[in-house]
C-alpha cells in the first residue's frame, strides 16, 4: 500500500517508517525538520520525502495515497503550553485541514495519533474510550478537538481511526528523554540519582514507542468494518504504573542511584489508569512486544553503549522543549 506518514523523523515515526518498509509498503514521509540533528542513530528513510509543515501540504501531495498516518504535532504537554496559539494552529486546525484534504484527494483510511493524556485526572480506574475526558493542557485539548472534528468526515469512502496512545517510552533512533521512563533512567545513569518531581503517586499507562508504531501498521490492514471511525486506547492493561513504580524499576537497573522526590512540580494533575480491552477485541492477534521491564532493559543497554553522560542529559539534543525554544521562529514564521 501507499502510506503517507507525517512526522516521520520523530520518536515514533522513525520506528513506523522502518516497520512499513519491512512490510513492503511504499512510504511517503512528511516532516518540516524542526528537530533535525536530534537523532542519535541512523534510521530508515521513506521512499519519498516531502519537506513541509503539514499546513503547507497541497492536495497533490496525497495523490495515489491509500492511508495517511498522522503523527506530526507539537508533541507533549510542556511543549504545547510553550505557545498555545502555535499548538492549536498545528495540532488542531492543521490536523483537521489535513484530514479534509486527504479525504478530498481520495485517501480511504486516516489513522490519527491521539493520546491517553486526554483523560487528565480520571474519575475512575480503567478509563475506557467512551468515558468522559478531562483534557488539562493545550496538547490534550487539541487531540480531543481533532477526534471530534475528523470523526464527522467519516463516510463510506473515508475511514478515520483514532489511536489514543498511552505514554510512550523506550529506545528509538530519535531518542527523547522528556518522557517519564526515559527521563528517570537517563537521570540515574548520568547523574547518579532518580529525580521524581512529584510525589510519585500519579498513575500512567505506558507503552513502548515501537509498539505504538506496530499498532499503526496493524490498523493499516485491519478490516474496515472492525475499525471504522473508532477511538482505541493503545497499550496493555498490565502496563499501568505509578511513577514511583517506574523509579523502583530504574533503581533495580542502577542500584547505586538514589530515589529523590523533589516535589518541585507540585501535585500532578494528570493521574489516570486506562483499559485496553477494545484494542484486543478489534485486533485479537496484536500483542505488545515489550513490557515496561524489558523495554527499560533495552534502553539501559543503549544508554551504556552510547556512554550517556550529564552533558547529554542537560543538552538540547534529547529534550524537544529545549530544541523547540531555540527554533520556535521556524514555525512562527510559517
Amino acid at each position: 500500500m501507499n502510506v503517507l506518514v507525517t512526522g516521520y523523523q520523530g520518536y515514533i515515526g522513525t520506528h513506523l517508517v522502518d516497520l512499513l518498509k519491512k512490510n513492503n509498503h511504499h512510504v511517503v514521509g512528511v516532516d518540516v525538520g524542526l528537530f533535525d540533528g536530534c537523532a542519535w542513530e541512523d534510521y530508515t528513510q521513506p521512499d519519498v520525502i516531502i519537506r513541509k509543515d503539514i499546513r503547507q501540504l497541497h492536495i497533490s501531495d496525497f495523490k495515489g495515497i491509500d492511508c495517511v498516518m498522522h503523527l506530526a504535532a507539537i508533541s507533549n504537554d510542556p511543549m504545547g503550553d510553550l505557545n498555545e496559539n502555535i499548538t492549536y494552529s498545528i495540532n488542531r486546525e492543521g490536523s483537521i485541514e489535513l484530514a479534509k484534504m486527504a479525504k478530498k484527494a481520495g485517501v480511504s483510511r486516516f489513522l490519527f495519533s491521539s493520546s491517553c493524556s486526554i483523560y487528565g485526572k480520571s474519575s475512575k480506574p480503567d478509563m475506557v474510550e467512551s468515558d468522559p475526558t478531562v483534557p488539562i493542557t493545550a496538547y490534550a485539548i487539541s487531540k480531543i478537538a481533532c477526534e471530534q472534528a475528523i470523526s464527522q468526515l467519516a463516510d463510506s469512502n473515508f475511514c478515520p481511526v483514532f489511536l489514543r496512545n498511552a505514554t510512550a517510552y523506550g529506545h528509538s533512533p530519535n531518542l527523547r528523554i522528556d518522557l517519564v521512563v526515559n527521563n528517570l533512567l537517563a537521570c540515574a545513569i548520568s547523574r547518579g540519582d532518580i529525580r521524581i518531581m512529584s510525589d510519585g503517586s500519579p498513575w500512567r499507562p505506558l507503552v513502548h514507542c515501537k509498539d505504538i508504531a506496530r499498532a499503526f501498521v496493524a490498523f493499516l490492514t485491519a478490516p474496515t468494518h472492525d475499525i471504522y471511525n473508532k477511538i482505541v486506547n493503545i497499550g496493555g492493561n498490565s502496563q499501568n504504573f505509578q511513577v514511583k513504580d517506574v523509579g523502583n524499576l530504574v533503581q533495580k537497573l542502577v542500584p547505586n542511584a538514589k530515589i529523590v522526590y523533589t516535589g518541585e512540580a507540585g501535585p500532578d494533575s494528570r493521574d489516570y489508569k486506562v483499559n485496553f480491552d477494545l484494542l484486543k477485541q478489534i485486533l485479537p492477534n496484536f500483542e505488545l512486544e515489550y513490557t515496561l521491564e524489558s523495554g527499560m532493559k533495552e534502553l539501559f543497554q543503549k544508554y551504556l553503549s552510547y556512554n550517556f553522560k550529564v552533558s547529554d542529559f542537560e543538552s538540547e539534543q534529547f529534550v524537544r522543549l529545549r530544541t523547540l525554544k531555540k527554533r520556535l521562529y521556524l514555525i512562527e514564521n510559517n
